[in-house]
């Protein structure tokens, strides 16, 4: 049974050696992108089009026509690819179409070798586009997948090919259409049978072009050029839960090329490699990833380009809706402040090499060793350092003013769940009907960009655990133990609070532990606005009976998904996602209660229930090496900043900084006070 498929839905592939069939009211040329598992594509080579229609395990016809057949063989493609978009564009010869939305919708159906149509997608929703991305085949944990993608640009080809990072896009685009304006001459006429079709379900077209044959092993054996070749500055992959822009390198550092740094670990953040040809240090950077500047604006090409860059906008980034293109557009940022940061630092320690050695040759001579000649060499080494540095740190001033451009316009257009509590849109606060993409737990910044900080995204559901260290070695002596404790609970109050009301009402329910009650006071928000499922549990019996409550919801729910009945839990199990604050950890906890609480840790986000923990690791360290794993399973924060967020992408140290409410404001009054009305209305 054929799947039907609507925009951003996707369907698995049962079979590799696949026909994909597209068909349209007025002729298109149609193409076929390689992407690796970032979704980077690498160069003109890696793209099929009417100019080169053989790429390892993909053909595509070499003209603009009604009907298209490509042909694409999964298990022939080369190893790093993990994408392949297959995008039509109207040609741009005179008497066509100037838009998808004058003529009826495009369809696309993917078959078998067989003829088995295993799902189709009709393009519908266009308007003033010209070129669209009509599908995606992309692979994930092994297995292929369709997804139907729909995303159209009005500034034609040209666009579509910069969004996906291709810097000669303008030039591509041209030789696309040169290409297929000169092989329309030997174009089939379409046969009569086929134009006498029903259209009514868009049946399998007929291919006009006549270029691939059914045979898939013959067609790449002919006219393929050499395996896809190997980028020795793609990064690594990084665990990215959703895929973000592929923005331009920033700046090389002067005489000495940025080595592209190394990625691993999650993120949310995805990027191309950062380029080894050297460059003027007196040119003007642009880091502006090309899919962000206006639609058919290329990049500058030098010194003699224009000097002033594309103005930021808000929201110029892939995505599917605007929550998920400023996502990526906010770890864009981080990318390229992370990059700019790094040539600076690469530029900084080249000079620092380059002035010992030239202070080693001026002293190689005894004779140099004293007098005028020794000074003046030294003088002459110290300022080419100085120079060095100079130009990097010019280099580094103009990215962070476009950075800091861009988030003077991207921080105000925020949704609540990405937003700083003083943004205005809290303002106008309504209980969401679905929950984010991502929330923000606070902000990062370098040293060397203090006054630029981008906001601290993690996706949603929480994958992890969260820690509030109220320990003493996080403010470096300027707090006592009681104020760094008090700032620590406020912040996990804060950020409970926007939790809370980020999700739809019933979706999301609060638990407290707080066995001495020391953390009333600020709890106070959550308890006045009668949020909290329950009160907070104190003394041992109450923190052993809410464990207890807890660790069974996880059981049950647990056997209920690998019994394949989800419905089948019993009535007084909460099936809303569970956030359990701990307070003074481990005050009030026996062993039997410090073992529930690190299974809830492991098992719990997996089945919807999330812990953070308000506590100061030496006040655990009566269990010696037993609770190491659960401080190692856990995000830690800090009530104030700190520099522990260790980048292993380019080895950074990041400062984090809370996302605190401004001192005397009333807002997370307000935004309870919204939450907790929609909480008994859903009730």
């Amino acid at each position: 049974m054929t799947a039907e498929l609507v925009r951003g839905q996707n369907h698995p592939l049962s079979q590799n050696r696949l026909v994909i069939r597209i068909s349209a009211a007025a002729p298109v040329l149609t193409g076929a992108m390689l992407g690796d598992e970032n979704g980077l594509v690498h160069g003109p080579q890696w793209v099929a089009h009417p100019g080169a229609p053989a790429l390892p395990g993909v053909e595509v016809p070499r003209q603009a026509a009604t009907r298209h057949r490509l042909a694409v063989d999964l298990g022939a493609l080369p190893e790093a690819v993990h994408r392949v978009d297959v995008f039509l564009a109207l040609p741009t010869e005179a008497g066509g179409p100037f838009r998808f939305g004058a003529v009826a919708a495009p369809h696309a159906t993917i078959e078998g070798l067989d003829g088995t149509e295993l799902a189709c997608y009709t393009l519908t929703g266009l308007d003033s586009e010209t070129a669209v991305f009509a599908l995606e085949l992309y692979r994930r944990q092994g297995a292929w997948k369709v997804r139907a993608t729909g995303q159209g640009y009005a500034a034609g080809l040209t666009a579509l090919l910069a969004d996906r990072g291709l810097r000669e896009s303008a030039d591509l685009a041209s030789a696309v259409h040169e290409a297929s304006a000169q092989d329309s001459s030997r174009a089939l006429p379409t046969p009569p049978s086929a134009r006498s079709q029903d259209d009514s379900r868009a049946p399998a077209p007929y291919d006009t072009s006549a270029t691939v044959p059914p045979d898939l092993s013959a067609a790449t054996a002919r006219d393929t050029p050499p395996s896809l070749p190997h980028d020795p500055h793609l990064p690594e992959s990084r665990d990215t839960t959703a895929s973000g822009p592929s923005r331009r390198p920033l700046a090389d550092s002067p005489e000495q090329p940025q080595p592209a740094p190394s990625r691993g670990g999650r993120n949310p953040y995805d990027a191309d490699a950062s380029s080894t040809a050297p460059r003027d240090p007196g040119a003007r950077v642009d880091y502006t990833h090309p899919g962000r500047r206006p639609h058919g604006t290329p990049p500058p090409a030098g010194p003699a380009a224009d000097d002033r860059p594309a103005p930021p906008v808000a929201g110029d980034a892939v995505g599917w809706s605007m929550e998920e293109r400023l996502y990526n557009q906010v770890w864009g940022m981080f990318e390229d402040l992370a990059r700019t940061t790094a040539a600076y630092r690469s530029a900084v320690d080249f000079a620092d090499s380059r002035l010992e050695k030239d202070l080693d040759q001026a002293l190689t001579d005894p004779r140099g060793r004293l007098g005028t000649a020794g000074d003046t060499a030294r003088e002459a080494a110290h300022a080419r350092r100085a120079q060095l540095v100079d130009q990097a740190r010019a280099v580094l001033d103009t990215d962070l003013a476009q950075l800091s451009a861009e988030s003077e316009v991207v921080e105000p257009a925020l949704p609540p769940a990405y937003a700083r509590w003083d943004n205005p849109v809290w303002h106008g606060y309504h209980v969401p009907a679905e929950p984010p993409m991502a929330l923000r737990l606070g902000d990062l910044h370098l040293p060397e960009s203090a006054v630029l900080s981008i906001p601290l995204l993690v996706r949603l559901p929480l994958e992890r655990g969260l820690w509030l260290d109220s320990g003493a070695a996080a403010a470096d002596g300027f707090l006592d133990s009681a104020e760094l404790r008090q700032l620590a609970l406020e912040a996990a109050v804060a950020l409970a609070a926007r939790l809370l009301a980020v999700h739809p009402a019933g979706d999301f329910a609060l638990q407290v532990i707080d066995p001495a009650g020391a953390g009333t006071a600020a709890f106070g928000p959550l308890l006045r606005a009668g949020v909290l499922a329950c009160p907070p549990a104190t003394e041992a019996a109450g923190v052993t009976e809410l464990l207890e409550r807890l660790t069974r919801r996880v059981d049950l729910v647990q056997m209920a998904l690998r019994g394949g009945a989800p419905e089948s839990l019993p009535a007084d199990v909460d099936t809303a996602r569970q956030l359990l604050i701990v307070h003074d950890f481990p005050h009030g906890f026996d062993d039997r209660a410090v073992t529930r609480l690190r299974y809830l840790a492991d098992e719990g986000p997996a089945v919807g229930v999330h812990l953070l923990l308000v506590a100061d690791r030496a006040d655990a360290a009566a269990y010696g090496p037993l609770l190491d794993p659960l401080w190692r399973s856990l995000m830690r924060l800090t009530p104030v900043p700190d520099d522990h967020f260790a980048d292993p992408w380019v080895g950074h140290a990041w400062t984090y900084e809370p996302s605190l409410v401004p001192t005397g404001s009333q807002i997370v009054h307000q935004v309870l006070t919204e939450v907790a009305r929609a909480i008994t209305k859903h009730r």
